[in-house]
């Protein structure tokens, strides 16, 4: 075994992103999508329902391999929409503790109003994609969604290609949701926006994994799909099912993840009178003198790994190189290390 000191020179840092499909399956687009009859009918249904990219129910030939892509909620500033947790708890409801969830998440302020497009709106419907799927963020530009109620069809995707100064909150960057396809907007549609007294049809959150629908803009008859949510108080209005049932119903969804990949490279420069004489115990009599002659005026060695230390001799990592490499006074030879994290 022999030791070199590396140079800065030696080391670099680079970082690159990386974009992959969301879905399982290494999918892109999802055209199916299914919920699980247990769990809706759980008492976390009466919260959100798990969406799977195959139908996970008992006696379905995927039910072994079906597995969650995203959940969908309802939310309700004054908790409207929904069983109240108590009779004497009066608009404490799941809708107000996903509103607040979402709110604290957005906004990091309890007592400000969550917004779509600058308007200023009581309820909304949360879309979470699974930790799992998205990796570290969501890819602007690659949200697509098809939603379908009755003879009604609604195209949804950020604006993240349409804007050129991109907005921040307590969850990162913030892109609003518009009608149109790959982050930009169609045209019509009021230029892609539900409309002026609506604003935009919610908000995409790629940092988290988030995306938040307006309510108003999609119970409006003229712009949106007339989902019909009902805001009853202290009332199951079947909410969760409504969005659910309309992203079933449109059978069409696209998304990708994006992983920034730092990597450190070493290159380790082993030079022509360097790392020449093998190392190996056995290459020594018990006199002290090398076995062969041959390895007085004409040694060889074979490089088969790398290894990286720190200044306490302590090792930190181990190359190993496809097939060993011989090595002379005739030969040098530059090799690169990647350690990505």
């Amino acid at each position: 075994m022999s030791f070199k000191r590396l140079d800065p020179e030696d080391i670099s840092i680079s970082a690159e992103s990386v974009v992959a499909p969301l879905f399982s399956n290494g999918a892109k687009y999802l055209e199916s999508f299914h919920t699980s009859s247990t769990q809706v009918a759980s008492s976390t249904g009466n919260f959100y329902y798990q969406v799977y990219h195959q139908n996970p129910n008992v006696g379905s030939s995927d039910a072994d391999t079906a597995q969650i892509q995203f959940s969908t909620a309802f939310a309700h500033k004054n908790g409207l929409g929904s069983e109240n947790y108590t009779a004497d708890q009066s608009g404490k409801s799941p809708s107000s503790t996903i509103y607040g969830q979402y709110r604290n998440l957005v906004l990091g302020d309890e007592e400000e109003d969550v917004k779509f497009g600058g308007v200023a709106t009581d309820y909304f419907y949360p879309i979470s994609v699974n930790r799992a799927r998205y990796k570290e963020k969501l890819l602007p530009g690659s949200f697509n969604l098809k939603l379908v109620k009755g003879s009604k069809t609604l195209h949804l995707t950020d604006n993240s290609q349409d804007v050129t100064t991109v907005s921040f909150s307590d969850a990162g960057r913030v892109y609003e949701i518009i009608s149109g396809s790959d982050g930009s907007k169609w045209g019509g549609d009021i230029n892609g926006y539900a409309s002026s007294d609506l604003g935009s049809y919610g908000k995409f959150l790629p940092d988290v994994g988030v995306i938040l629908l307006s309510g108003p803009a999609l119970d409006d008859s003229s712009v949106g799909l007339n989902l019909g949510t009902d805001d009853t108080a202290n009332t199951d209005g079947n909410n969760i099912a409504k969005i659910t049932d309309a992203i079933v119903a449109g059978a069409s969804g696209s998304l990708q993840s994006e992983e920034t990949i730092s990597s450190n490279f070493v290159f380790v420069r082993v030079r022509n009178s360097e790392f020449n004489y093998s190392t190996n115990p056995s290459n020594i009599t018990g006199s002290g003198e090398l076995r062969h002659d041959v390895m007085i005026n004409s040694p060889q060695a074979y490089i088969t790994s790398v290894g990286l230390y720190n200044d306490s001799n302590d090792l930190l990592a181990i190359a190993k190189l496809s097939r060993p490499l011989l090595k002379d006074f005739t030969k040098e030879a530059l090799i690169r290390i990647k350690l990505d994290y």
